[in-house]
């Protein structure tokens, strides 16, 4: 899959939440709804060169997700610290988790008249 076609599939994913804008931040695609709750890395960013995701991620979310799966998921950094939760994009990524992982980011941080509360 291309930069492109990655940054295609998490915009698409983004753009079906209610209230998301989209703008750069550190270079890279982000996503808000009040606050940011992702950040697309297409080529890679610091010590992984693979195109992955970042995304804000429930209490407890992160530990569980890459006691799962370590190869898939870890914690990112600068954000890793506050629960945030990398994902690992590739051929075989799985576009219906990405989009449950990214509405569950955006809940956790879209104001709550927002329509958080689903």
């Amino acid at each position: 899959m291309s930069r492109e076609q990655f940054e295609e599939r998490v915009r698409a994913c983004c753009a079906a939440l209610p209230e998301v804008t989209e703008r750069r931040s550190h270079g890279a695609p982000a996503w808000f709804a009040g606050r940011q709750f992702a950040q697309l890395w297409t080529e890679g960013h610091h010590d992984r060169p693979e195109p992955h995701l970042w995304c804000a991620a429930a209490p407890g979310a992160q530990e569980a997700a890459i006691a799962a799966d370590p190869g898939r998921f870890f914690r990112p950094p600068y954000v890793g610290h506050r629960g945030w939760l990398g994902v690992v994009l590739d051929e075989g990524t799985d576009w219906e988790e990405v989009g449950a992982l990214l509405w569950a980011a955006w809940r956790t941080v879209a104001p709550a008249g927002g329509g958080a509360r689903r």
